[in-house]
């Protein structure tokens, strides 16, 4: 639950949350095995898809920052430009923010463009180097989607331990939900439950729906233009101004208005790489974000207990993404980022709006169904174009499936388990240029200049 929906900064989970954790990862073991103080050098290498639009996505800033043993949850977003624009001045590096080493991030600081580490397109390795340029550690890491990092073990950070109510898909899943006559929000909390207290399962839900809250109300107060050279204009605040002045009682419904607002202002939050919560991955934060603040604007009796059993909800489909399929965009394209996200959503919501557990997986198919074959092409390899309008889409297509969903019995032809299996298989089939490299679709279609 909480490696799904974890707080950290824009404008990518997989390329500026992962890198910033593997690099953290890297200088901690250093310390542990008391290698910091002997070293005199360290060099980082991105591949794959890292190197391809990694400036575009801050992964650069974001090796400085982990090396200097910062964590996207609690970095000060406000002091990166000046800490990152020290480093590169004074050529100078706190490793773990106590040790300093040179650093000349042109030659210590790779883009291994057209080459990839064999586990997955999101591939990077740091080497130590004591005096006399011999290495003393070197570790390969990989950047799996939604800030999850994997060594060349395999390992990862999310917990191992035996749960009271294993699934490992959607008919598991159900069957759990029909044998123990619960909704599928109660499942995963009695999983949680072995690693938390409920008390602190509640806080934690509590603390995602604030950041998420934060968010979306930072992004509709700022303006300008987004960085990175497209001159993409911020439209949040402008759009909140505009829905803010319309007449109260015009019987026109503006839900979906209101809707589109709330997942561009946390796109454009995340895209200018301020604080963002992955739900599953940055590329698709906005989409969850949105359909929460639907629900709890515009649907009637919504409540805190509401949101906490969405985001419950929400989280079963997306581990059922992760360990099916993927939510890397580099791995499957933005049918794994944007697709996942959409039925998660589509599931949260179906659930608190009276849900059967069958209606949930029926709302999360019909709602990755519909996102199958989704390229990630965004132009300068930036979370700009088209990943902040695709969010605004996806959310109205979660709502759209939610209500399917609940306007049916939730019997239905397609399975979630066939979708995210075809997810897997299309992903798998997917030319590289269309899986977050910037070398087609949009991104080769529109010019920069």
């Amino acid at each position: 639950m909480f490696d799904l929906f974890s707080i950290g900064i824009g404008p990518s989970s997989s390329h500026t949350v992962g890198p910033m954790r593997a690099a953290r990862r890297f200088v901690t073991e250093l310390r542990e095995r008391g290698m910091l103080a002997e070293t005199s050098r360290l060099r980082a290498r991105l591949y794959g898809s890292l190197s391809a639009t990694g400036c575009g996505h801050g992964s650069d800033v974001a090796v400085l920052l982990g090396l200097c043993g910062e964590q996207p949850e609690f970095v000060d977003v406000a002091s990166i430009p000046d800490r990152v624009a020290s480093i590169r001045s004074g050529r100078m590096l706190a490793l773990d923010g106590v040790h300093e080493v040179p650093f000349i991030e042109h030659t210590d600081l790779q883009l291994r463009t057209g080459e990839s580490l064999p586990l997955h397109p999101n591939g990077m390795s740091f080497t130590a180097f004591a005096v006399g340029e011999s290495a003393i550690l070197e570790r390969n890491y990989y950047s799996v989607g939604g800030g999850f990092i994997v060594d060349e073990m395999g390992g990862d950070s999310l917990p191992q331990d035996e749960v009271p109510y294993p699934f490992a898909s959607a008919v598991e899943l159900l069957a759990l939900a029909s044998k123990y006559d619960r909704p599928i929000s109660a499942i995963v909390l009695g999983n949680e439950q072995t690693w938390r207290t409920t008390r602190d399962i509640e806080a934690g839900l509590d603390e995602i729906w604030r950041a998420m809250s934060d968010c979306v109300r930072a992004g509709m107060a700022v303006g300008g233009t987004l960085p990175g050279g497209l001159g993409v204009r911020r439209r949040a605040a402008a759009l909140y101004r505009r829905l803010s002045s319309l007449d109260p009682t015009d019987d026109e419904p503006r839900w979906m208005d209101w809707v589109m607002l709330y997942a561009l202002a946390v796109n454009e939050q995340n895209a200018a790489g301020g604080r963002i919560v992955t739900a599953p991955t940055n590329g698709a934060a906005g989409i969850i974000p949105a359909v929460l603040h639907y629900y709890s604007r515009f649907v009637t009796g919504a409540d805190e207990e509401g949101v906490r059993r969405f985001l419950l909800t929400a989280a079963a489909i997306g581990a059922l993404f992760k360990s099916g399929a993927s939510i890397s965009g580099a791995e499957a394209g933005c049918q794994a980022e944007v697709g996942s996200a959409c039925a998660m959503a589509a599931a949260g919501l179906t659930e608190v709006l009276g849900g059967t557990p069958e209606q949930v997986e029926n709302a999360a198919e019909i709602a990755v169904e519909h996102n199958l074959g989704l390229t990630c092409d965004p132009v300068g390899g930036l979370v700009q174009i088209p990943c902040i309008e695709r969010n605004a889409v996806a959310a109205i297509k979660a709502i759209t499936a939610a209500r399917l969903a609940m306007n049916s019995d939730g019997r239905h032809r397609v399975s979630l388990d066939q979708a995210i299996a075809t997810v897997r298989e299309t992903g798998a089939d997917m030319s590289e240029k269309y899986k977050e490299t910037a070398l087609g679709g949009l991104a080769v279609n529109v010019p920069l200049c």
